[in-house]
C-alpha cells in the first residue's frame, strides 16, 4: 500500500488516507505491506486546521463587514509526520472565503382596519 497513511481516531478506529510527499521528495515508508503509521491521532492532526478556521472566522465576524454568514473552504492534505496541512490549490495557497449578507427587509406597513382609521 505505497503512499497510504493510517491514522487512529481517539477511540482507536483506523482511518487510512492517501499520503503526501514532502517538498524535498521524501516518500512515506512503512514496515511490512501495510500503510505508514501516522505519528498523531486523526483528531490531533486536524487541530491546526481547526485553529486556522477559528482565527479566520474571528477576523471576518469581528471586523466592520459584519456578514450574516461566513463560509471557509480549506484544501487539506494529511501527512504521517506533519498531520494536516493546508494544501496549495491552483493558486499559491488554498483558502476560499465566502461572505454573504441578507437584504434588509422593507419596513412593514400595517394593513387592516386599524391602518385605515389612522389616515
Amino acid at each position: 500500500m505505497d503512499g497510504w497513511v493510517e491514522f487512529k481516531t481517539e477511540d482507536g478506529t483506523p482511518v487510512v488516507v492517501e499520503g503526501v510527499e514532502d517538498e524535498d521528495g521524501a516518500r512515506l515508508v512503512s514496515r511490512g505491506d501495510g500503510p505508514a503509521q501516522a505519528a498523531r491521532t486523526f483528531e490531533g492532526s486536524l487541530e491546526g486546521v481547526r485553529a486556522a478556521a477559528e482565527s479566520a472566522l474571528r477576523v471576518f465576524r469581528d471586523g466592520s463587514l459584519r456578514p450574516d454568514s461566513v463560509e471557509l473552504e480549506f484544501g487539506v492534505k494529511l501527512s504521517a509526520e506533519a498531520g494536516a496541512i493546508i494544501a496549495k490549490g491552483s493558486a499559491e495557497g488554498h483558502l476560499v472565503v465566502k461572505l454573504s449578507w441578507s437584504p434588509e427587509p422593507p419596513p412593514t406597513r400595517p394593513d387592516g382596519p386599524e391602518a385605515a382609521g389612522r389616515s
